[in-house]
């Protein structure tokens, strides 16, 4: 059985085709328009081929490896998700999701995979998206499943929602479920970070462990037009303090032996998560290195769709371009 292929746009660090790649798939190409991405995707992913373009700016036409793949992924800049949503409206990331369907006819993969905010895929805020959707693509032949993951189903230990939309074409369509996440626990903050919190002979990693009993709230990557990074909006940080933690800030490095935690003494005696950490709690591997200062960094994590997430729609896709349905119609 041939290797499923993929696009993958918009890429980021690597956590949706870090996932397709785990379901089986082989990326035929990824594009970013961020240095630093592209960066972190060829330092961990050498064989990658990878390119530094704006997908508002790509023409496929130029890179024919794109054509002629079984999967376009996206998961591209968050939409707003709600009308009252404080921030500078560009519209950039409406073109984005506009021009990724766009694409769908100059490259015709068999499924397309587009993840965002989980307004997404119920919201009136965006039934014109879906109905442009439904308008560019039903007559080219492709079936339409709008629906909401939940990431800790899968085994990040986060409270984070994804708005999905699964268009796979006709002689599939009947075969794709959506992905179901096993019933179990879900994993906390203390359990994914215990051990990388005692790294560097913190006494009190196993006491904090215990406090952090429950996933963590939705990380959130930041905008560039923004400050340094944190954690997220104010009921997030609250959130975070309920752990002990910190969440006004990213941290450089894990306690050492003598740090005082005592968060009843306020910020100071809270921990401060790493980058590092921040990437585990999305699902990464330990060994994926991204490229920058800490910042920098910690934006490219925070805007990551979980690797686990992926993995788990990439199985959903997978199943369905290899059904039964999927031979019948390549015979």
């Amino acid at each position: 059985m041939r290797n499923l292929t993929f696009v993958d746009v918009c890429s980021g660090a690597g956590g949706l085709a870090l996932g397709l790649e785990q379901a089986g798939f082989e990326p035929r190409l990824l594009l970013d328009d961020d240095d630093l991405a592209v960066t972190t995707l060829r330092t961990n992913r050498p064989h990658w081929n990878v390119l530094r373009t704006d997908l508002l700016e790509f023409d496929p036409a130029e890179h024919p490896v794109s054509h002629d793949v079984d999967l376009l992924a996206a998961g591209l800049p968050r939409v707003r998700s709600s009308a009252t949503t404080r921030r500078v409206d560009t519209g950039i990331e409406e073109r984005l999701l506009e021009a990724t369907v766009y694409l769908v006819h100059a490259i015709r993969p068999r499924a397309v995979l587009i993840e965002n905010v989980p307004e997404l895929a119920h919201s009136d805020l965006h039934r014109g998206f879906r109905d442009f959707v439904h308008a560019e693509l039903d007559h080219l032949g492709y079936e339409f499943s709008w629906f909401v993951v939940k990431a800790v189903d899968f085994g990040v230990p986060q409270s984070r929602r994804h708005g999905v939309l699964v268009a796979v074409g006709r002689e599939w369509s009947a075969a794709f479920r959506q992905p179901a996440g096993p019933t179990r626990e879900p994993m906390t903050v203390g359990a994914a970070l215990g051990s990388s919190m005692a790294a560097r002979g913190w006494p009190d990693a196993a006491r904090w462990a215990a406090q952090a009993d429950r996933p963590a709230p939705t990380l959130v990557g930041g905008s560039k037009n923004r400050g340094g990074a944190d954690l997220g909006p104010t009921r997030a940080k609250q959130k975070w303090a309920t752990m002990g933690v910190n969440a006004h800030t990213v941290g450089d490095t894990v306690p050492g032996p003598d740090f005082v935690w005592d968060p009843a003494l306020g910020r100071d005696n809270m921990v401060k998560l790493t980058v590092e950490q921040a990437a585990l709690l999305q699902g990464f591997p330990a060994t994926w290195q991204v490229s920058g200062r800490k910042t920098a960094r910690y934006r490219q994590v925070g805007h990551a769709t979980p690797p686990p997430v992926g993995k788990a729609l990439g199985q959903a896709v997978a199943e369905a371009l290899e059904s039964d349905s999927a031979i019948f119609a390549a015979g």
